[in-house]
């Protein structure tokens, strides 16, 4: 299994719904369940699956993606054969939908050249979910078709293709000929130049595409069942490490339902929320049906509900911030709200 199957993940996606929390990053390194990036799922997966080389493909804002990844060392892709690599794609190109562009690949095919792996996964970098790739390569031996396209349950495709490393580099050569220019327009061909095939996935998985689906997504956590379907024993989710302390959860705080990462110190009240790393939230406030990323600041006697408050937020005191379920309120990265702005 090691040397059979290449990874390959799409990083190029940009979704106008996200655009709030997709700015100045990386769609892959968007912050999620409180200590992760949206990547770590599909590349965890990988790795689980006995994958020791993998290829992601970004486009634009990827510096905190890189940062989030580094040598690829938490995914023990650090090595000197194979591992994790890197390559941003110089095409400009405003369709970012597009799941496995074989214009970004034709940039850097002799990495699929020098591949030695006889089957690539290609995946978009913006599903939840957690898939051994194991049981869809051995299917896809047997089944005797050049591509299987993996399906959700409920019918849709999870943008997610297995096939021959050589079929792709034949693919990605004879681009300008075929007119195809990425792996959907293959699967959709009338013409029945390839046989596809598709492999029916049951598990839990979400494409994150727009914000009020991020936040259904981040609330559902909180359930039990969903937590459980999603962060399996046996086939961890692995992601940054960082060295930082226990939460504190200071006398007369209260604490109902929640996730909070480590660093945090805690004075009010925190109910049905996801609260990242490093955040301070003061006496008297009260944070429901909240996401707070990583390093906020949120002052005493203040009040949010339903609301998204991204890195390095600060919220005066005694202000009161509402969102719904529905279309929950985007704070941006590193701004201030102030109770003047709110008054």
């Amino acid at each position: 299994m090691k040397r059979n199957l290449l990874g390959v993940i799409d990083a190029t996606t940009y979704h106008d719904d996200l655009e709030d929390l997709i700015t100045h990053r990386s769609l892959a390194a968007l912050p999620f369940a409180g200590r992760y990036r949206i990547i770590d799922f599909v590349l965890s997966n990988m790795v689980n699956s006995g994958i020791r080389s993998v290829a992601i493909f970004p486009k634009m804002q990827y510096r905190s993606l890189m940062d989030h990844l580094g040598s690829g060392k938490n995914w023990d892709l650090n090595r000197k054969s194979d591992g994790l690599f890197f390559f941003p794609s110089p095409i400009i190109d405003n369709d970012g939908h597009k799941i496995g562009s074989f214009e970004n690949f034709g940039e850097n095919i002799d990495f699929f050249y020098r591949s030695t792996q006889e089957y690539a996964i290609i995946s978009n970098c913006y599903t939840v979910f957690n898939m051994n790739f194991r049981p869809i390569l051995d299917w896809h031996s047997r089944s005797g078709c050049d591509i299987t396209e993996i399906h959700h349950k409920d019918g849709g495709s999870m943008e997610m293709y297995l096939i021959k490393t050589s079929l792709l580099i034949k693919l990605i050569e004879t681009r300008n000929e075929t007119g195809y220019t990425c792996m959907k327009d293959v699967v959709n061909d009338l013409q029945d130049l390839y046989s596809v095939c598709h492999y029916g996935y049951d598990g839990y998985a979400v494409m994150i595409d727009s914000i009020a689906n991020y936040f259904s997504t981040s609330m559902n956590l909180l359930k039990l069942d969903v937590w459980k379907e999603l962060f399996l024993k046996d086939q961890p989710i692995f992601t940054k490490v960082k060295d930082e302390p226990p939460t504190k959860y200071v006398k007369g705080s209260d604490v109902k339902n929640a996730m909070i990462a480590n660093g945090c110190i805690i004075n009010g009240t925190v109910e049905n929320s996801i609260i990242s790393r490093g955040v301070k939230i003061g006496k008297g406030a009260v944070i429901k049906n909240c996401i707070i990323m990583q390093k906020c600041q949120i002052e005493e006697n203040c009040y949010l509900d339903s609301v998204i408050l991204d890195k390095d937020v600060k919220v005066e005191a005694g202000v009161q911030l509402f969102g719904t379920a529905q279309s929950p309120l985007v704070i941006r990265k590193g701004t201030k709200q102030g109770a003047l702005m709110n008054s």
